[in-house]
C-alpha cells in the first residue's frame, strides 16, 4: 500500500475531458484565424547556388502581402536547436541562403491572405540555380572536397571539434584501461557494424506557428513547442532584434517526441510578422514534415566486443558515425548518447572502453531530436553485438547480460563515472522473465503452418536531464479561497507532465490534485525552465516543485503563526490550513490568504529553480516474441513484455502509457519506418502512404509492468520514463530474428525483404 495520497495513483490528466470533448486546444483552435499565411518556396536540389530569382509575378497577385528571399534577411548565422546556451551545435543557418544544401531547403518565404492565393503565387516565384555536386553519403563526407558550408561566417559556440571546412559537425574520443591488451586476452572478439535510419517522430501534430505584434509592439508567438525560452532565444538571433521584444506561448501539443525541441515553423511567420506587422500563421503539410524537419540522426555504429568464454564481456569498442544533414542541429550532443548510454549497461565485468564519434554534414535533410536521442541507435548496435556473442559462445541471452549488468552501487565509467545509485535492472530482467515466460518462450519453435515462433531480449538505459545543465523552475502560489497556482516553464506534449507536477504538489501541500491550477508554458509569465526535453521534467522540474511547495508551506505558517500570536515551533501545516498544537487553534488557508492582502510582508507566492549534477538513468528490459514467415520474411509480433525501473512511479496510468507509446514506435523503428533517397537527395517516403508506421494491428499484445527503485536525488525518489521506452525494440527484435534463422539484420528496418535475403545468405 502506497504511504502517499497522490503520488503512484493513477490520477485523470487534467486536460483528458477537453480533448476528448473535442475542445479547442491546439495552436489552429485558438488563434485568429483572420490573418496572413505563410508558406516556403522549397529547393528541388540538394546541393545549389540560387543565381537568379524573379518574385515580381509574384508580388503582383491580388492578396500576396510580401515575399521574401535570401537579400531580405540579416546575415548573422544561428542554430535552430533548442538547448541552453552557449549552444553545442554551430551557428549555421540563415533565415534564407543563396546556398541551398538539400533538397526542400527554404528559398523563399510567401504571405498572403489564403492558402490558395500563396500557393500560386509560389509556383510564380522564377528561381535560376547553379546546380552543385551533393555529398549524400555520410562515409564519404568527411574531408570531402565539396563543402556543404564553405561560409566564413559559420561559427562553433562550443569546442566540440567542430570544422566547416572539414565537413565536420563534431568529433571526439573517450577511453578508460587498456583496450588493446584486454582484447588480446579474450576468448572472443567479434567486430560490427549497425546502421540505423532518419526516422521521422511523425507526431499528429505537424509543425504550426501564429505570430502578432502585441499592443507594445512585441512579437508575441503562439506556437506548438517544447522549448518557449529557447525558442525566444533563437528568434532573437534570427531576427537580430532583443529578447525583450519577443514573448513565446504553447498552447496544448499534438505530440513532439523532440521533434519540436528545434524551431522549425517558428522562423518564417515570426519574420513575417516582424516585417509586416500584421498577423501571420504557418502550419507545415505533413509532405513538409517528412521531408523538410528534424528527424533521427542516420547513424552507422561500429561495435567491437571482448568476451571469455564463460560469456563475462571485459571490452567495449564503440565508434558512432552521425549523418547531421545539411545542418548541424543537436549533431554535436545525439551522437554522445550512443555511447554513453550504452556501454554503461555493462559496467559489472567491464575493464576496459573506448567509444569515439564523428559527426558530418551531408546534402540530406537536417536532423533533430528524437525520443532516445542517439541512445536508441547505439542501444540497437551494442545489444545486438552482445546477443550474437551470446550465440557465438553458446549462452542464454539472458544469462549473458544477467552476469554483465550494471548494479546498484558500481560506478559507471563510460557514464561520466556517475553512481548507480538507483538501479534495478536486475530486478527488471528477473521481472520479465517471470512475466514472458522466457524458459519456454525463448525456444524456437516451428508451427504447423510452417512459420517460426521466438524469442528476443534487450535491455537499455537513458537519462534523467542533462547533468549540470538542465535548470528547472515552478512558482506556486496560494490564491483566493484557498487553492493554489502552480506556474512552469515545462512543456506538457501529452505526456501528462501538467498532471504530474500537479500531483507533487498536491503531495507535498496535503490537497487534492484539482486543487492545484496549473500554467505553462508561457515566456512572459512562467519562471525559466529549460524545456521539456532530455527526460528531464519529472526529474529536474519535478524537484524544483517540491522545493518550492516546501518553502510556500515555511512561508503560510509564518503568516498563520502572526495571527495565531504563536511561535512556528507551536504550528503544523495541514489540507486546511495551520493549527497551534498547543492551543488547538485553528487558521485556514482562506484566512490566511486574506491575512496574505492585508498588512503582509511575507510571500503568498515563491519559485525555485533547481539543477542536478547527476542525471540519474532509468533501465528497462523488453522481451517479444515474434511469428516469422521464412516464405515471405514477415515478422508479425505477439507478445511484447517490458519491465522499466523509472525511480518512483509517479502516475501508474500515464508511465504505462508512455511505455505503450515508446514500444509502438520502437517497433515500427525495428520493422517498418524506411528513409531512402535517390541520387539526387530526393526523399522517397515523403507521406504515410509510403513512410509506414505501426497501427494497432501491428503491435502484437503490449505488456507493461515496474520495477520501483529510490532515486534520493529525485522528486519522491523518481527518475525519468519519457525516452528510454523506445530503446529495446530493435535489438530484442534483431535477436528474435537471429535464433529463428541464424541470421543477424544489421541495417533497419527489417523489412520482409531484408530478412529474405539473410535467410539466403545462410
Amino acid at each position: 500500500m502506497s504511504q502517499y495520497k497522490h503520488i503512484k495513483k493513477p490520477v485523470i490528466k487534467k486536460d483528458a475531458m477537453n480533448l476528448l470533448l473535442g475542445k479547442p486546444a491546439y495552436v489552429d483552435d485558438i488563434v485568429n484565424q483572420n490573418c496572413l499565411i505563410v508558406k516556403v518556396l522549397r529547393s528541388p536540389h540538394a546541393h545549389a547556388l540560387i543565381q537568379e530569382i524573379d518574385t515580381s509575378k509574384a508580388l503582383q497577385m491580388e492578396g500576396i502581402e510580401a515575399v521574401y528571399t535570401y537579400k531580405d534577411v540579416p546575415q548573422a548565422r544561428f542554430t535552430m536547436a533548442g538547448q541552453t546556451a552557449p549552444e553545442p551545435s554551430p551557428y549555421d543557418r540563415l533565415i534564407l541562403d543563396q546556398r541551398v544544401r538539400f533538397v526542400g531547403d527554404a528559398v523563399a518565404i510567401v504571405a498572403g491572405e489564403n492558402e490558395k492565393i500563396v500557393n500560386k503565387a509560389l509556383k510564380n516565384i522564377k528561381v535560376k540555380y547553379e546546380v552543385l555536386t551533393p555529398v549524400l553519403d555520410m562515409n564519404k563526407a568527411k574531408d570531402n572536397e565539396i563543402l556543404v558550408h564553405p561560409e566564413d561566417n559559420w561559427k562553433s559556440l562550443c569546442p566540440v571539434g567542430a570544422d566547416n571546412k572539414r565537413n565536420l559537425v563534431a568529433t571526439d574520443t573517450c577511453s578508460d584501461g587498456d583496450l588493446d591488451h584486454v582484447f588480446e586476452t579474450c576468448d572472443q572478439v567479434i567486430e560490427r557494424t549497425y546502421h540505423t535510419r532518419a526516422n521521422q517522430q511523425a507526431m499528429m501534430e505537424t509543425f504550426r506557428t501564429y505570430c502578432e505584434i502585441d499592443p507594445y509592439g512585441r512579437l508575441h508567438v503562439i506556437s506548438s513547442t517544447q522549448i518557449v525560452f529557447h525558442c525566444r532565444r533563437i528568434l532573437a538571433n534570427a531576427l537580430q532584434i532583443p529578447k525583450s521584444m519577443i514573448r513565446v506561448e504553447k498552447p496544448r501539443i499534438g505530440g513532439g517526441f523532440g521533434a519540436k525541441q528545434t524551431v522549425v515553423a517558428e522562423i518564417y511567420p515570426a519574420f513575417v510578422t516582424w516585417m509586416t506587422k500584421k498577423p501571420s500563421k504557418m502550419i507545415y503539410t505533413r509532405t513538409e514534415s517528412q521531408t523538410a524537419a528534424t528527424p533521427r540522426h542516420e547513424m552507422q555504429v561500429t561495435v567491437k566486443l571482448g568476451a571469455m568464454n564463460d560469456g563475462t564481456i571485459r571490452a567495449i569498442d564503440v565508434y558512432t558515425l552521425s549523418n547531421s544533414g545539411a545542418y548541424g542541429e543537436h549533431g554535436p550532443t545525439t551522437v554522445g548518447l550512443s555511447g554513453h548510454k550504452s556501454i554503461p549497461l555493462y559496467t559489472n565485468n567491464l575493464e576496459a572502453f573506448k567509444f569515439s564519434y564523428d559527426v558530418v554534414y551531408t546534402n540530406c535533410q537536417a536532423a533533430g531530436a528524437y525520443r532516445g536521442y542517439g541512445a536508441t541507435q547505439g542501444i540497437f548496435a551494442l545489444e545486438s553485438a552482445v546477443s550474437e556473442m551470446a550465440g557465438i559462445l553458446n549462452i542464454d541471452p539472458v544469462v549473458i547480460r544477467e552476469k554483465n549488468m550494471v548494479r546498484q552501487g558500481q560506478k559507471m565509467s563510460a557514464y561520466y563515472n556517475e553512481i548507480a545509485h538507483a538501479c534495478a535492472l536486475d530486478r527488471c530482467m528477473e521481472h520479465a522473465k517471470k512475466l514472458f515466460d522466457w524458459q519456454h518462450k525463448s525456444k524456437v519453435r516451428i508451427m504447423d503452418n510452417g512459420k517460426i515462433r521466438s524469442a528476443g531480449v534487450a535491455m537499455a538505459m537513458q537519462g534523467s536531464g542533462i547533468s549540470g545543465v538542465d535548470v528547472g523552475s515552478a512558482t506556486i502560489k496560494l490564491d483566493d479561497e484557498g487553492f493554489y497556482t502552480l506556474h512552469i516553464g515545462a512543456a506538457d506534449m501529452g505526456t501528462g507532465c501538467d498532471t504530474i507536477l500537479a500531483q507533487m504538489a498536491a503531495e507535498c501541500l496535503d490537497c487534492d490534485v484539482e486543487q492545484i491550477v496549473v500554467f505553462g508554458a508561457d515566456s512572459d509569465i512562467s519562471p525559466y525552465d529549460s524545456g521539456s526535453y532530455a527526460s528531464s521534467t519529472t526529474y529536474v522540474t519535478g524537484k524544483a516543485v517540491e522545493k518550492a511547495c516546501e518553502k510556500l508551506k515555511n512561508n503560510l505558517c509564518h503568516i498563520a503563526c502572526s495571527i495565531l500570536n504563536c511561535s512556528m515551533e507551536d504550528v503544523v501545516f495541514n489540507q486546511k490550513g495551520v493549527t497551534n498544537l498547543k492551543t488547538n487553534e485553528f487558521v485556514s488557508l482562506k484566512e490566511i490568504s486574506l491575512k496574505s492582502m492585508n498588512g503582509n510582508n511575507i510571500e503568498t507566492q515563491v519559485t525555485v529553480t533547481h539543477s542536478s549534477p547527476f542525471s540519474p538513468p532509468p533501465y528497462m528490459v523488453g522481451m517479444v516474441e515474434i511469428e516469422l514467415d521464412k516464405e515471405t520474411g514477415q515478422v508479425d509480433i505477439l507478445d511484447y513484455v517490458a519491465v522499466v525501473d523509472c525511480g518512483t512511479v509517479i502516475n501508474t496510468n500515464l508511465a504505462k502509457v508512455q511505455t505503450e507509446g515508446g514500444l509502438v514506435q520502437g517497433i515500427g523503428m525495428a520493422l517498418y519506418e524506411n528513409v531512402q533517397y535517390s541520387p539526387k537527395g530526393v526523399i522517397a517516403e515523403n507521406s504515410f502512404m509510403q513512410y509506414k508506421i505501426p497501427t494497432r494491428l501491428d503491435m502484437g499484445k503490449l505488456r507493461v509492468e515496474f520495477e520501483s527503485s529510490y532515486e534520493p536525488t529525485g522528486p519522491f525518489g523518481a527518475k525519468s520514463i519519457g525516452e528510454i521506452v523506445i530503446n529495446t525494440p530493435a535489438p530484442a527484435i534483431a535477436n528474435a530474428i537471429y535464433r529463428a534463422t541464424g541470421a543477424y539484420l544489421t541495417d533497419l528496418p527489417m523489412t520482409p525483404e531484408k530478412v529474405l535475403f539473410a535467410i539466403d545468405d545462410e
